[in-house]
């Protein structure tokens, strides 16, 4: 098989490529790839298995449940958090199989170059990484808004200067300190998520110091679902419900950084799929036991749960906490919160400097950004990244929590796309597969509701991206900064296809033809078997980490 076009390029940049052909568990033949600086695999078993837990788990179920309690209701903002939720877990099962096959540089956006054609890696990798981007400012500006929560004298500039600068610095000391903070974030969030999901149970039974009863009572009154703009019937509910599902979007994306960190995994062949097969922890027991809660707790029409002048500084867990009279706990739980805000932000600046430095590698972005240190840190594409989040201070003229709205719109609909993309590639990596006579059932980790799932995924994101913002539409609902903010990448992305398309002409990949060989070396070089766990102690951590 002839070198790949990025391989073409790294010999132009004086990388060294060496081929020969060794057997593999697939029946293939495998290159073997020896080149200059490059990434380095520093993230240990505990750092991908606790990413993998509560990587993301941020600003979206903590605040961003605010707008979407308002908007929907406690059953409405449920049902769109499921909604998000099955496309979520499509999605990580297809990317799941590339990902666990072929953990190599640039992630799902180096599969779309080698089972779609470069114009879609193109396409997908400037919007993937205009979403990282984007989110980065966006948790920044929510982190603003939780520190409001206990100090409104000071000017937000010092809270964002802090926060940006803590992430940054986690960042330049490379993968290995990212994962070790990222374990510890970690840790705090799902401890967090987990005791504020039972203690919301105790007090919705009546075990807080008011002993009041709560039960359903707020899906009674003011009801299940919220009234769009006060628009009567079952309209108003629906729009109510529609305008959620971006804000869910928002809780969800980021889950495939799993795919994105593969390079940099230990023994990827163990720690990706068992990363993948977690994802429905996340799904079912943070995000929709989480919301599940929430709408119990709080009544849509609370006034606290307004961000828009970004004085609305408490969580719906910490107003909860509040009417039941627990002094102390909320300042302790806003603090855990201020936490998951950073840690957040610290995977968005990884995951954006990544995308770039695999958009670089797959000749999509300028080669400054392969520029990496001796210890694997593609410094320049961290250093470009960062300073986009340098437009977190534009809240300091519109109000963080209304900055925070934007970008969290601009996310939703960008990470969509993504999700709509890596549908698309594994379509067509299922049916190259098929082609080559590669049995799926040999890959480290492969899902019995392929292709279907994929379909599912790809149908449902576009219809998800179609809809997200359309009740701008409506008489007297018109919004300009709404409509772009939901609807610029969603022009963004065929405008990238097709004038990388005409720019390259390059059809699409034929299935006979497509790359299942290149990097598949180095990932077996880099894999190992586990040793036995001695005793239950070891056997419990190996089965958690």
């Amino acid at each position: 098989m002839a070198t790949h076009d990025y391989e073409k390029r790294a010999k132009e940049d004086h990388a060294s490529i060496s081929k020969v052909s060794v057997p593999s568990a697939l029946n293939i033949e495998v290159e073997i790839q020896s080149t200059g600086p490059a990434l380095k695999r520093q993230m240990k078993n505990r750092h991908i298995a606790m990413i993998s837990i509560g990587g993301v788990i941020g600003t979206g179920i903590f605040l961003g449940t605010a707008t979407a309690l308002q908007k929907g209701g406690p059953v409405g903002m449920l049902l769109a958090y499921v909604a998000v939720g099955t496309l979520c877990y499509t999605v990580m099962i297809s990317l799941g199989e590339m990902a666990a096959f072929l953990p190599i540089p640039g992630g799902h956006l180096t599969y779309a170059e080698r089972f779609v054609d470069p114009a879609w890696s193109f396409a997908m990798g400037w919007l993937y990484c205009y979403n990282w981007i984007v989110i980065l400012p966006a948790e920044i500006s929510a982190a603003a808004v939780v520190i409001n929560y206990w100090n409104k004298t000071v000017n937000n500039a010092v809270w964002i200067t802090m926060c940006l600068a803590v992430v940054i610095i986690i960042n330049m000391f490379g993968a290995g300190a990212y994962g070790e903070a990222e374990f510890i974030f970690c840790s705090v969030k799902v401890i967090t998520i987990v005791g504020l999901i039972i203690l919301g149970i105790v007090l919705d039974l009546g075990g807080g110091p008011d002993h009041d009863r709560i039960g359903f009572r707020y899906w009674k009154n003011p009801g299940p679902f919220a009234q769009y703009d006060k628009i009567p019937g079952a309209k108003g509910r629906f729009l109510g419900w529609s305008a959620v599902m971006s804000q869910a979007a928002f809780s969800f994306i980021g889950t495939e950084v799993v795919a994105i960190a593969g390079a940099e995994v230990k023994n990827p062949r163990r720690n990706i799929p068992k990363a993948i097969r977690r994802v429905y922890i996340r799904l079912l027991l943070f995000y929709i036991g989480g919301v599940a809660i929430i709408g119990l707790l709080v009544p849509s029409s609370d006034k606290r749960l307004d961000l828009a002048d970004g004085t609305a500084a408490a969580s719906p867990f910490v107003i909860a906490i509040s009417n039941a009279g627990i002094k102390a706990l909320p300042s302790i739980i806003n603090a855990a919160i201020l936490t998951s805000a950073w840690s957040a932000a610290n995977s968005d600046l990884y995951s954006s400097s990544r995308a770039l430095y695999g958009l670089a590698l797959n000749g999509s972005a300028p080669k400054i950004f392969l520029k990496v240190t001796r210890h694997g840190l593609p410094w320049v594409a961290v250093a470009a990244c960062a300073s986009i989040g340098l437009l977190a201070y534009m809240g300091l003229h519109s109000g963080s929590g209304r900055v925070f709205g934007w970008f969290a719109n601009m996310t939703a609909v960008s990470g969509l796309i993504s999700w709509f993309g890596i549908g698309v590639t594994y379509i067509r990596f299922h049916r190259g597969l098929k082609a080559q006579g590669i049995d799926r059932k040999a890959l480290p980790y492969h899902s019995p509701l392929q292709p279907f799932a994929a379909w599912y995924a790809t149908i449902g994101c576009f219809l998800a991206i179609l809809f997200s913002g359309w009740f701008v539409f409506l008489k007297g609902n018109w919004a300009t900064d709404t409509f772009v903010t939901n609807y610029l990448p969603m022009a963004m992305f065929p405008i990238l296809y097709v004038g990388a398309k005409f720019y390259t002409r390059t059809p699409l990949r034929p299935y006979e033809q497509m790359d299942f060989k290149s990097g598949l070396q180095e990932v077996l070089d880099a894999s190992y078997t586990e040793p036995t766990p001695e005793n239950w102690i070891m056997r419990v951590w190996s089965w958690l980490m």
